[in-house]
Parts: structure tokens; C-alpha cells; sequence
């Protein structure tokens, strides 16, 4: 592997005698006394390096998040929970680091104050609003200065209002001028003068700054890294450094793709592309100030600096004609403007544009045709209100027919010449055949080529255009390591507990040996999931959602563990009936979606728990429901996981009795005498965050208001198990602090229907190697079997970690593509592994394959799927 260019030195700068370097550190970095440990350190190096560090730092992780719920709740009760935990976050991260400023106490009063002031009138105004926001960095720089200086470094702390001030925009709403704010960054020598003569060096606030009257702004979510890029302009510094959870830009999101390549260089134009784009780690905004005052920009991982990074200079590395990341961008509306009038209409473009100005509008992306402009605006901002959006239009119709597109990503390849490589592009089009493409742009600088598709189409587009053009992504000057890679090798504290598989390879190879192909489920895994959901005190009944895996032994060790059952056909009641036939059927919940008439007979006659999840059945066969005790599941409006085809909840969904339909339900339930004794919602898969069930929890709670014998609660599944490099699990205990919270003083039993975490990590497939094709960096392994035994990667573009189960112990230093036997192009197991050098006959495991594998096999191709066994 090539080493990275750990010298920051090497890269030229216009300012090589500032004795000033610019240090932000994001919020993960700051919320942790582990982090704090390594930013003093690296803090000491600068300095003994005869540097002035000018330490830039957000708010702690999460709490810009809870400032903002602060403000958008209307419960008197959810606003003191959240002002109770943004506070336990500060006291405690200060118990942790030794130190409890007096300072903090001070801005806790005046965001309570603040916070009480807009539940007396109501609403928050753009000033209210960044006032109450500018607390988190208020709060977190108190107690990072308090750290420092306790470590004997003489760290002051700045009140960032007092220098950076906002520049005066033309036609800018409140909003815009308050929450998404620019300054003045040209050279600042009077604020040189005042920090040279400081004896240690200043701790200041991201995101803050104020105006000419000396009310607070901010500069935008992300914001931080504009403040350091302004603070380093002004103060002409050396370098400016951005330190943050992953090392710098890669070719794709590491965290969604670990296959991803670090970028270690980059032109200005071209990480300003990125960012733009979606890159995540970088303010777009963060880029010009650096870029015009020619300070190179560093990027690194706190923690980690021998990981090195991304340099982002103005010396072009490598100019050739090439792609350099993907990037997906979502929260995108377009307006679509048609008008047969337009055609050589001279200024028809600049009425157009002048609707968006009046009402203090940024455009994105723009595509033109001679009867129609499309535009889009990027809602992320925060700054676009639905209610100003509704104005923009409406001005719009006096001009033209104009159409709305809501819930859209920008996907964005980025790189350089782009134009004269489009020959090259051929795959990433085929891509598009099946998804509808809104918009199509193409650079004028020649630098990205965006494509703008549906939201729900944008996570699983990134996976396959990155495992289509990561074979032009080799290491060099510009490409790094993969994400993979680095923390493989670097970082072994990322590594979760080893697996229960690696305890028994050679009992799973002996089991691979009589089968071309197996499912091997591990009985203990199951058992150990299911104890660990029922040790959670604010959990009443674990329910387990079995069209995750229905195998007959897996029912019989969920029965003798004491879980309950899930189902949503009367073949999956008919099964757990065999498997356990004394179960108490009010110990199956059956909760049907489209289902026939007669499923619902059928269930209420054996007396099983019955969801409502649509009003049509109720009004149109009220003899059915009538007098019964039934569930109804809540559809809250927002769904949550990693593909589209599992978010369960939302616009888009088919599941679930929208809120506004309460009424018209309330009526149907009255007329037919049903008892509603619990209420349900799921919103989707795979989700490591503990706040979505709290969210539901709190939901359901304000529905339960409309049924008043409502006597269970069922919050759903979807708990989400680890797949990826350097992603961790669930956190159950904080999950339980959340629901106790909630459920404090509610006389509700909670409910949850959990299966693929029950399940999932308890199963692997075994899969015999067949041939291998290709040279180099693309090459095949094609295995036994393929998307007839396991279908996730093709259907939700689902990542499963792969092993070469034969040779283990052998160093994963080449990258292959897993393949099946199956006549289709996404019979892909894996894209652009990394795994021992492999031959025909070796033994792949294909981890977390005991949720929805078999269960959702075919005889496609006639061909037979893996077999399952439990050990």
C-alpha cells in the first residue's frame, strides 16, 4: 500500500511564515473525552511546532439535532425531556473530562428562558430560532477550553459573535439572513494583531457569528467549517485543518460503500464539487474562502492522524481525464416550468428568476430545452419553507404551467474532463435504464454529471455506479486505500466481538463439504438476541416477526424462549400452530396488508390479534369487525432504513392508516362497536438508532388520546444489526433509557416485533467457489449459487461481509466480485471484495444471511436453493 503524504509542509501555501493554523474539530470529535485526549495531543505537536492553533468546534454530537426538536415540538412535556438530556450530554462528557465550567450553567438558564419565551407565543422566530441553536456551540466550547486549559495549555475562550460579522444581503428573507448568513473574509489584520498577542491561543464557536446589531446568525447546518475557512482567510494562515470521524473525501459515502478509496488529493474546483454534491464531510461554502486566499485545506480523523487524508490545494495532481467520487445528494424538489411562449421570448428566463430572488430562493441545478426549464432546490438548507415554496409557484403560474417534483436525489460523478470521457461512461448509463430520470446536468466547468431520480431510488443507483467504475480507482497519488482497508488493517479497536462463526470454522467446513450450498443457523445466537430484547425493562412482550425466517426448529427455539409471533398470512399462523400446538393464541399478532376478506374471518375465528392497517376493510366489511378487539396500525408519516423496499412507513409506503384518516377511522370504529385495545407502527429496516422508537413510542401515545382502551402498544421492529466496517450496533441501553422515559407514568404494555435482529447474525451461507475470471483489479469469483438462495444484494442493494471460510487466516489482499450461477447481471453476492488470494473449491461464508434469505429463495433458473441446517 502506498503510504500517505503525512507531511503537511509539502503542499505550498502563500502564507509559509503565519505562525496561525486553523483547527476545527467536528461534533463526534468533541463528545468524547477519548477524542479530547487525542486533540490535546495533537494541540501540543502544533505548538511545539512554534504554531498558533485556532481551535474552531461544533456542537456535541446529536445536540444541534435536539435544539432543533427543542423548537419544533409543541409538548411541554418532550421539550423538558429533551432540555433534561441536552443537559445530563454536557454534565456528563464534563464529569468525564474533570471539569464543570461555571459558564454552562449561565446558557442553560438562557436556553430555557428562550425556549419558554416561544412556547408563550407560539412560535420561533428566524432570530429566536438561531439564538436557541447557537447554544450547542455555546455549551460544548465552555467545556473544551475548561479542558485544555485544565491540561495546562493556556486556552481561551472567544465568543465567536465577536468576530465574524455577517455581510448585508439583497433580497433575503428573515430566514436566510438569520440561519444561513455569509461574512466578510478578506484579510483581517487587526484581529491578527489581537491574537498574536494573546499568550496560548483562542477556543471559538462554528456555525455562530452575528450581524452589524449584534443579534446572533448562523451560517447554515455544517456551518463550522465555514467558520474555520473565514477564520483562516482572515487571519492569512498557514493551513487550515478539518478533523472529523473518517480521514477526508472518498470516491463513494464509506460508510454506505466500504469500498470506497480515500482521496488524497484534490484541486480546490474538484473537492468543492464534491461537497457540493453530497461528499458530507465538507461544507460547500467552506471552500471559496481557502480557495481565494490560496491556504491549503487538510482534512484528517481525529484519533487517527496516521491514517493521513485529503489534501485540497491549488497544485492539480493528476490532470487526467477521469472520475474521481460519486456522490448522492437527497432532499432535492424540482420545478418544472413549461411554456410553448418561452421559445426566443427575450427575458422570459430573467421573470423566472426573478420569482425565485423575491422570495430569497437559491436555485441548484438548471436544464433548459426550447418549452421548458427545470430547476431544483435543495431543501437541506433548512432555509426553504413549504409555505414559501407554495408563493414561488403560484408567482410561477402567471408565467408558465409549472409541475412539482418533491423527494428527489442528485446523483453526482465528479471528476476531471468529463466530456471526453463519456465513451467510457457506456455502463453507468445502462444503469439508469430502468429508473426514471428527472434531470440530467452536465457541468460548465466540465467537472460533475448529475442525475436527479427519486429518493427512493438513490442509495441503491450509488452502489452500482461505484461497483461499475471502482475499477478505474487504483491506488496512486489520488487514490488511497479503500475504507475497508483502513480500518482493517489500521484500526483494530473497530473490530465488534468476533463472530460466533469464527468459533466453528472447521464444523462449518465439514458441513460446507456435504453441500454445494447451506444456510447454517446457530441455535445460542438466536437465543442470546432474543434474552438480550427481553432483559429490556420498558419491553412487555417480544414478538418475533417471522417472514424473517419461518424454518421449523428457529419457531421451536422463538417458543421455548417464551417470544411471541408475528405473522402476516395464515400459512405463518398454520406453521408456529404445528410447531407449538398448546401456544396461547393471543401470543400471535396477525397483521395482514391487502389481504382477502376471508384471512380476517379467518384469523378473528381462531383468536389470534388481529391489525387493522387500511380503513377500507372496516367500512366496507363492517360484519367482520364488528364487536371484535382488533389493532390498528398507524402509519406516522416517516419511514427509516437503508433501501427504500423496507422503509414501511411514509408518502410512499402501502402500510399503515395515515394520521389524517383518524377522524373518518374514530367514526368507522364507533359504527361497528370495535374495541381498539392496542396500536402498532413500523417504519422500516435496519435502523441503529435508538430515537426511532422513541419517536413511535411518543406517536402513538398522542393517537392513544383518540382510543381510550387502547391497553398495548407496539412500536415495531426493524432493530438494526451491523454490516459494515466500522458500524456499530444498537445501543439496547440507551434504547431502553428512551422508552422508560416515554412510557413514565402511561399505563400501556409495550410491544416489539423484531426478525431480522433475532435472526439475522445467527445465520450464514456456505457457498462452494466455481471459477474465477479476470485479471488484475476486476476480477469473478462465481460461486454455486447465487440470487435463487439469497436475493437481498440484488433487490435492496444489501451488503453482506463475505469470507473465504478456507483460508481464514490468509491475508485479504485482493479484490474479486462474487457472483452466482443465475442468467441475470445482478446476480451479485458482493461487489469489490477484499479476500485471499482464492481458487476453485474454496468455501465462501456469506455472514448476517439468517433473516430473509431462505425465506425469500426461488427455483429461478431451475436451479435449487441452499439447504438450512441449525447447529
Amino acid at each position: 500500500m502506498l503510504e500517505a503524504n503525512q507531511n503537511f509542509d509539502s503542499f505550498s501555501t502563500v502564507n509559509p511564515d503565519s505562525p496561525f493554523v486553523v483547527m476545527k474539530f467536528g461534533g463526534r470529535s468533541v463528545a468524547s473525552s477519548d477524542n479530547w485526549e487525542a486533540i490535546y495531543e495533537v494541540l501540543v505537536e502544533r505548538i511545539d511546532n512554534g504554531l498558533t492553533p485556532v481551535v474552531v468546534h461544533s456542537a456535541l454530537a446529536g445536540v444541534s439535532n435536539c435544539l432543533e426538536q427543542l423548537i419544533e415540538t409543541s409538548s411541554q412535556e418532550k421539550s423538558k425531556k429533551i432540555l433534561s438530556d441536552i443537559e445530563s450530554l454536557h454534565y456528563r462528557l464534563g464529569q468525564e473530562l474533570g471539569v464543570v465550567p461555571d459558564d454552562i450553567e449561565g446558557h442553560l438558564q438562557a436556553l430555557h428562558e428562550l425556549v419558554d419565551g416561544v412556547r408563550l407565543v407560539g412560535e420561533a422566530t428566524p432570530r429566536v430560532y438561531a439564538r436557541i441553536m447557537a447554544t450547542g456551540e455555546l455549551l460544548s466550547t465552555c467545556l473544551g477550553a475548561s479542558y485544555l486549559a485544565s491540561k495546562g495549555l493556556n486556552a481561551h475562550w472567544k465568543d465567536a459573535r465577536t468576530i465574524l460579522t455577517s455581510t448585508k444581503p439583497d433580497n433575503e428573507q428573515d430566514r436566510s439572513r438569520f440561519l444561513s448568513a455569509s461574512c466578510d473574509y478578506s484579510s483581517n489584520a487587526k484581529l491578527q494583531h489581537e491574537l498574536k498577542q494573546i499568550d496560548g491561543f483562542i477556543i471559538t464557536q462554528g456555525f455562530i457569528a452575528s450581524n452589524d446589531d449584534g443579534e446572533t446568525v448562523l451560517l447554515g447546518r455544517g456551518g463550522s467549517d465555514t467558520s474555520a475557512a473565514y477564520l483562516a482567510a482572515q487571519l492569512e494562515a498557514r493551513r487550515l485543518e478539518i478533523w472529523t470521524d473518517v480521514p477526508g473525501f472518498f470516491s463513494a459515502d464509506p460508510k454506505a460503500i466500504p469500498t470506497a478509496r480515500l482521496l488524497r488529493e484534490l484541486d480546490y474546483s474538484e473537492a468543492q464539487e464534491i461537497a457540493s454534491a453530497g461528499g458530507g464531510i465538507l461544507h460547500p461554502r467552506s471552500i471559496s474562502p481557502v480557495r481565494q486566499s490560496g491556504i491549503p485545506l487538510f482534512l484528517r480523523c481525529t484519533g487517527f492522524p496516521e491514517w493521513g487524508g485529503t489534501a485540497v490545494h491549488g497544485e492539480n495532481s493528476e490532470g487526467n481525464a477521469q472520475v474521481k467520487a460519486i456522490s448522492q445528494r437527497s432532499g432535492l424538489t424540482l420545478i418544472s416550468m413549461e411554456s410553448m411562449d418561452m421559445w426566443h421570448q427575450v427575458g422570459f428566463l430573467a421573470n423566472v428568476f426573478d420569482c425565485f430572488r423575491n422570495f430569497g430562493i437559491s436555485v441548484d441545478l438548471i436544464s433548459t430545452s426550447e418549452s421548458n426549464i427545470t430547476v431544483s432546490i435543495d431543501e437541506n438548507t433548512g432555509i426553504v419553507e413549504s409555505d414559501i415554496l407554495d408563493e414561488v409557484v403560484g408567482s410561477l403560474e402567471e408565467l408558465c404551467k409549472v409541475s412539482v417534483i418533491r423527494d428527489c436525489s442528485a446523483i453526482t460523478l465528479v471528476g476531471q474532463r468529463i466530456r471526453t470521457i463519456l465513451h467510457e461512461l457506456t455502463p453507468v448509463f445502462e444503469t439508469f435504464e430502468e429508473h426514471k430520470v428527472h434531470l440530467l446536468t452536465q457541468a460548465a466547468n466540465d467537472l460533475n454529471l448529475t442525475f436527479v431520480v427519486g429518493a427512493e431510488h438513490g442509495y441503491s443507483l450509488l452502489q452500482k455506479l461505484h461497483g461499475h467504475l471502482v475499477k478505474n480507482f487504483q491506488e496512486g497519488v489520488v487514490f488511497g486505500p479503500t475504507w475497508q482497508q483502513i480500518c482493517g488493517i489500521t484500526d483494530e479497536s473497530l473490530e465488534s466481538a468476533s463472530p460466533w462463526w469464527s468459533h466453528k470454522r472447521k464444523e462449518l467446513l465439514s458441513i460446507g463439504n456435504q453441500y454445494n450450498s447451506v444456510y447454517v443457523y446457530h441455535a445460542d445466537s438466536v437465543r442470546s438476541s432474543i434474552t438480550s430484547l427481553q432483559n429490556l425493562d420498558s419491553i412487555d412482550s417480544v414478538f418475533y416477526a417471522m417472514k424473517a425466517n419461518s424454518n421449523v426448529e428457529i419457531l421451536q427455539i422463538v417458543s421455548e424462549s417464551n417470544a411471541n409471533f408475528e405473522c402476516v398470512s395464515p400459512g405463518e399462523i398454520e406453521r408456529v400452530l404445528k410447531v407449538a400446538p398448546d401456544l396461547d393464541r393471543k401470543r400471535i399478532l396477525f397483521t395482514p396488508n391487502f389481504s382477502p376478506k376471508s384471512e380476517y374471518i379467518w384469523a378473528f375465528e381462531r383468536g389470534v390479534w388481529v391489525t387493522l392497517d387500511n380503513l377500507y376493510p372496516i367500512r366496507e366489511w363492517p360484519e367482520v369487525f364488528a364487536n371484535q378487539d382488533i389493532f390498528i396500525r398507524i402509519d406516522t408519516g416517516q419511514g427509516r432504513g437503508h433501501h427504500e423496499h423496507v422503509r414501511t412507513a411514509g408518502s410512499h409506503s402501502k402500510f399503515g392508516i395515515p394520521l389524517f384518516e383518524l377522524d373518518e377511522l374514530k367514526t368507522l370504529v364507533s359504527e361497528t362497536n370495535v374495541n381498539v385495545v392496542g396500536l402498532h407502527a413500523h417504519t422500516g429496516s435496519g435502523i441503529l438508532t435508538p430515537n426511532n422508537w422513541e419517536e413511535i413510542f411518543a406517536q402513538l401515545i398522542s393517537v392513544k388520546e383518540s382510543f381510550l382502551n387502547v391497553r398495548f402498544i407496539n412500536i415495531g421492529g426493524g432493530f438494526g444489526i451491523p454490516e459494515k466496517p466500522n458500524q456499530h450496533p444498537l445501543n439496547l441501553e440507551d434504547l431502553d433509557r428512551a422508552l422508560l422515559k416515554v412510557k413514565n407514568g402511561i399505563n400501556v404494555k409495550l410491544w416489539i416485533e423484531p426478525g431480522r435482529f433475532i435472526v439475522g447474525g445467527a445465520g450464514v451461507l456456505l457457498t462452494r467457489v466455481n471459477q474465477i475470471k479476470g485479471k488484475g483489479e476486476m476480477r469473478y469469483l462465481g460461486v454455486d449459487t447465487g440470487m435463487n438462495s439469497l436475493i437481498r444484494p440484488a433487490l435492496y442493494g444489501a451488503y453482506h461481509e463475505i469470507i473465504n471460510l478456507t483460508r481464514y487466516e490468509d491475508s485479504a489482499d485482493n479484490m474479486y466480485t462474487v457472483v452466482g450461477p443465475i442468467c441475470e447481471t445482478g446476480d451479485r453476492l458482493g461487489s469489490d471484495r477484499m479476500l485471499p488470494e482464492t481458487q476453485e473449491g474454496d468455501m465462501l461464508l456469506i455472514a448476517n444471511a439468517g433473516a430473509y434469505g431462505y425465506v425469500m429463495s426461488s427455483h429461478y433458473n431451475l436451479r435449487g436453493p441452499a439447504s438450512e441446517i441449525v447447529v
